[in-house]
């Protein structure tokens, strides 16, 4: 089975129209027989995908930190427990296809710049792909163009970040 992780918010006061997305993504990558990695806890979109991935009768691997233990999704396939953050990051990446950013806060900003810079390190071999739900993205986006424009990154460094603004081309883009 190919893993994509997805990268996601743990608030709940964010626009509902953020957690549709992620579980219709889900839903739909699951359909296509892939399985999903995420934070695996109860909380926000997270908590969202989860249940999305136990209703669609998909594979979730959750990994947390153990002082997470007690946010754990109840619906995971597989825990992979890790001891710090900077682990389960390298945990949630290890062996997938993709990591898709979906809408989130500071921690999913962490997780996409560093797959980002590993990806154009060439020690992560997956996609690097960031959901722009009603343009969420497009200050991130326009921040990497900032940076080729003076030279802080290359043209082809900045292209390793795939963007797509609805569900339904983000699941096409997938066999």
């Amino acid at each position: 089975m190919k893993n994509i992780a997805i990268f996601c918010s743990a608030s709940k006061d964010i626009d509902q129209r953020f957690n549709e997305g992620a579980a219709k993504l889900v839903t739909g990558l699951c359909a296509k027989g892939y399985g999903i990695v995420s934070g695996g806890t109860i909380k926000g979109t997270m908590g969202v995908v989860s249940d999305a991935i136990a209703k669609a009768g998909g594979y979730h691997k959750g990994v947390l930190p153990r002082f997470m233990a007690d946010l754990a999704h109840s619906g995971l396939s597989q825990v992979v427990w890790t001891d710090s953050m900077s682990q389960r990051k390298e945990e949630m990446r290890r062996d997938t296809v993709a990591a898709i950013a979906l809408p989130g806060g500071i921690g999913t900003l962490d997780e996409l710049i560093e797959t980002h810079v590993l990806k154009k390190l060439a020690k992560y071999n997956g996609r690097v792909i960031v959901l722009n739900l009603n343009g969420f993205f497009k200050p991130f986006l326009a921040l990497l163009d900032h940076y080729v424009a003076t030279g802080m990154l290359t043209k082809a460094d900045r292209a390793l970040v795939e963007s797509f603004d609805t569900v339904e081309d983000l699941i096409a883009s997938f066999e």
